[in-house]
């Protein structure tokens, strides 16, 4: 296994590595200062897209027009060419103190996406699913911190965190109909070096892996939820991870350089790198595009 600093951007926040196997390009955002990054595999190629408010997560759509983004006020449209944002639809006008925050695309194209309060205290944040008419359905409720969403190969069972309840949930998921049921927690998080459940992704082995926040450390959950690896990274802020390149064996893993709140940790000069991690001897699933 080799660690590599694969482009030393300094993302504020760091967030939502996403590997489009179409364009054979990696894409990652820094959720603070409202910017889209794609790049090559190898880092080459930098290109940025500023959006106007904080982005929580982002999906390339269908069309290859642009991509479906989680704004802090809501769902948008990005166009790549001009760099518009156009405003979809806002499902929490009434809630300030929330913004949008992780999401991603399942097997029929909708964009799962959930939100959060802002101070990360109260259970004020909901799931919400994006169809691709853009129509918007509250999956759940009661939610601190919304991370993690991701699928089983399958598409059967959707795994997903509040970042702050110290566990990781499953639900059973109707790809019919994009809803969940049966919500149960598939593993509990190891939280004694003082870090939470952030971004996760699915490998071809049905295994989730997880970014451990404020602990430097992904760990590999088999499917029944048992603890199989843990990577220790070389900064504390690691925030997602997504496999990619050209055999989807790639471990891509991103950081912020400020924390979000004064409680929590800083790190040494790595902070906001974009890191790969090779030779891992897994592969990861191609992710799917937004239908709309």
């Amino acid at each position: 296994m080799r660690i590599e600093v694969l482009l030393d951007v300094k993302t504020t926040l760091g967030e939502g590595p996403l590997w489009d196997v179409e364009q054979q390009r990696l894409y990652w955002i820094d959720s603070f200062d409202g910017r889209v990054f794609r790049a090559t595999a190898d880092g080459r190629e930098l290109r940025a897209w500023d959006v106007p408010q904080k982005i929580g997560s982002m999906a390339l759509r269908k069309d290859g027009s642009g991509a479906v983004v989680s704004l802090a006020r809501g769902f948008h449209l990005l166009d790549f060419k001009t760099g518009d944002v156009e405003l979809i639809h806002d499902p929490e006008p009434d809630l300030p103190n929330n913004r949008i925050n992780d999401g991603k695309v399942d097997k029929r194209g909708r964009f799962v996406a959930g939100s959060m309060d802002t101070m990360e205290e109260g259970p004020n944040g909901a799931l919400y699913s994006l169809s691709t008419d853009f129509k918007v359905t509250r999956l759940d409720s009661g939610i601190i911190c919304s991370n993690g969403p991701c699928w089983s190969p399958d598409g059967t069972i959707f795994y997903f965190t509040d970042t702050w309840s110290g566990e990781i949930s499953a639900y059973d998921y109707d790809q019919d109909t994009g809803g969940v049921s049966n919500k149960r927690t598939f593993a509990k998080v190891d939280g004694s070096g003082g870090g939470a459940a952030d971004g996760s992704t699915v490998d071809a082995e049905g295994c989730l892996w997880n970014a451990l926040v404020y602990d430097g450390k992904l760990v590999r959950y088999r499917p029944d939820g048992s603890v199989d690896r843990v990577i220790e990274m070389p900064v504390k802020k690691v925030t997602s991870v997504m496999f990619g390149g050209p055999d989807l064996d790639v471990l891509y893993v991103t950081s912020m350089a400020k924390p979000p709140l004064p409680r929590f940790p800083g790190d040494g000069v790595l902070r906001g790198s974009l890191f790969a991690i090779h030779d891992l001897g897994i592969r990861g699933i191609p992710e799917p595009r937004f239908g709309g």
